[in-house]
């Protein structure tokens, strides 16, 4: 069979050497299981002996029968969180049901309890958030609405808990919590108004409005807004245990508004030698001026500082003020630090107040709805004196506002303009310059934006 393969004649020479040297073949042999030998002793304490070894014990798990799981699922109690706010005229039923729980008990506590009282009395809007299992048993409820006090009110929120205790019933406790801030980013441009503007970025009214205080000396956001006009913002937002409310107003930090081409930019700033905060350029100059240019945070202007048609009279007449023009019940403010002079009814003015000021100067609010001020009161710059209303000669609802200097009409908006401002004192700027740099960069961030808010931790 060898041959047939070739292999045969390929062997010969081998089995002829091992014929002639049948020695030296065996010699070879030896030699090499010898180093076989060496090498075998040489790995060998490399092994690990068994005594040495872990012994670790393996166990079978038992694995319930899929009837078993099932069962057992079915024994789980699936918890849901719903989240609303409380509406006028609100029954502990009706909240609940709006949130999809039906706990006749829970709500008959909500009705009893002193504590758990407080969620549907006072003002409606508190956001409420319930956890209840699928048959609609409530489990826990947290509701979150502002705490009363302005001081208190800036840094603390009212969480109201209703639980479920371990003997099956209930528990209720007020606590205090502090609003968490985050520092956001905006930017916008104007296609028709500041706050249309804002809205669209996602900037909340209370930041526009303050946008529109900041630079209300340099800019008048009633009649020279421009289409075209570019903000950029960095302000303060708080939420409550992580959630954004309505309520709580964040502050402005910093802002850049570019009117007509021309950039005005300012900072909130508080320095510890003055006390009180305020809104300064960025030369350190206070964007407080001693009038406010509006007594109203935002409106229309309906009727300027010049000659007009009266409506009422019929006839071409001076008119010595400024008409804005607003809904019923919005709110006026006093545009300097003063004192009341008068408070009450006067002929075609109807509900009036004129507060005055230093200087020889008073103002003049007319046609209110209502008065909160008396007379001989003092009251400071931004204070709220009034509301807008239709009293006396008025065709509709709105403010005439009136500035006089010595008994003469002033035209308000001028005055306001040119009215002093405060410098922050040497000694402070070394530490307002360095805000100033921090929130540069901020704003440089922010104008980068596409319309819209961003955060930063």
């Amino acid at each position: 069979m060898l041959e047939t393969f070739g292999l045969g004649q390929s062997l010969k020479p081998f089995e002829r050497f091992v014929a002639r040297h049948p020695k030296a073949l065996m010699g070879g042999l030896l030699s090499l299981l010898g180093a076989f030998g060496v090498t075998a002793f040489g790995i060998a304490p490399l092994v690990p002996q068994e005594r040495t070894l872990s012994v670790q014990a393996v166990e079978a798990l038992a694995v319930p029968s899929l009837d078993e799981q099932l069962a057992a699922l079915a024994e789980h109690s699936l918890r849901l969180k719903r989240q609303d706010a409380t509406r006028s005229g609100d029954s502990a039923e009706a909240l609940l049901a709006r949130m999809g729980a039906f706990d006749p008990g829970f709500a008959a506590f909500l009705r009893h309890d002193s504590v758990a009282r407080q969620l549907l009395s006072g003002r409606a809007g508190k956001r409420v958030v319930i956890e209840a299992d699928g048959g609609g048993r409530v489990h826990a409820l947290v509701a979150r609405y502002p705490t009363q006090g302005e001081n208190l009110a800036r840094h603390f929120f009212n969480r109201l808990v209703v639980e479920r205790d371990a003997k099956g019933g209930y528990e209720s406790r007020l606590e205090l919590g502090r609003y968490e801030s985050q520092t956001r980013l905006a930017s916008g441009v104007l296609h028709s108004t500041l706050f249309a503007a804002t809205d669209e970025a996602g900037v909340p009214d209370a930041v526009a409005t303050q946008l529109a205080e900041m630079f209300s000396a340099d800019i008048d956001f009633h009649r020279e807004v421009r289409k075209g006009d570019r903000f950029s913002l960095v302000f303060e937002a708080l939420s409550a245990d992580g959630e954004p409310v309505p309520w709580a107003d964040g502050r402005l930090v910093a802002a850049e508004y570019v009117n007509a081409g021309r950039v005005h930019q300012a900072l909130w700033y508080q320095d510890e030698r003055m006390g009180k905060g305020g809104f300064y350029a960025f030369d350190g100059q206070s964007k407080r001026r001693s009038f406010l240019a509006s007594p109203m945070e935002f409106s229309r202007v309906s009727s300027g500082f010049a000659m007009r048609f009266h409506p009422l009279l019929q006839s071409w007449r001076k008119h010595k003020g400024i008409d804005y023009s607003a809904p019923t019940g919005t709110a006026v403010r006093n545009v300097g630090d003063g004192v009341v002079d008068f408070a009450g009814r006067q002929n075609g003015y109807g509900n009036v107040v004129i507060v005055r000021h230093s200087g020889g100067k008073e103002t003049l609010y007319a046609h209110l709805s209502r008065i909160d001020v008396r007379k001989g009161q003092r009251v400071e710059q931004g204070q709220r004196i009034g509301a807008v209303g239709a009293t006396g000669w008025a065709t509709g609802p709105h403010l005439h506002f009136e500035f006089r200097v010595g008994g003469a009409h002033r035209d308000p908006r001028q005055l306001a303009r040119a009215s002093e401002a405060v410098r922050l004192p040497a000694a402070s700027l070394e530490g307002f310059r360095g805000e100033v740099d921090g929130v540069k960069g901020m704003l440089r961030v922010a104008a980068s934006l596409d319309q819209g808010v961003t955060g930063l931790n």
